[in-house]
């Protein structure tokens, strides 16, 4: 699911995008695109997991600045091709690809709307 803020008030620390991937049934990761006060614009990347104790949510999260992007996706696509090459040639990597349809064409507001479905930062711990 991803969606546009088109909302840009005086909040700038609300997501202007937001991209959400499962993984698993306790696991979610968000990417998300904010902007800072000088109209510049950062990522965060956030992993939250439910807690086994269903008390909440445990959130990491990590900035990445626009300096950056390039060195991080070549750092990430050369792990992740290492491990699919050379470590586990013969994996079916592809077997994993299970995305809910029904997440891709949910509207924003629905999203929005729903504490699991929408940004990670609007979620009570």
């Amino acid at each position: 699911m991803a969606y546009e803020n088109k909302n840009f008030g005086d909040n700038r620390n609300e997501s202007l995008y937001s991209k959400r991937i499962k993984a698993g049934k306790r696991r979610t990761y968000f990417f998300d695109v904010r902007s800072t006060r000088g109209n510049d614009y950062f990522i965060t990347i956030t992993e939250s997991k439910k807690r086994f104790d269903d008390n909440g949510y445990d959130r990491h999260k990590m900035f990445l600045y626009k300096e950056d992007f390039n060195k991080f996706v070549n750092a990430l696509t050369e792990t992740v091709n290492y491990v699919k090459t050379d470590l586990m040639p013969d994996f079916d990597f592809d077997a994993f690809n299970h995305d809910n349809e029904s997440d891709e064409s949910m509207p924003a507001a629905a999203a929005v709307n729903n504490a699991e479905e929408g940004n990670v930062d609007d979620w009570k711990i």
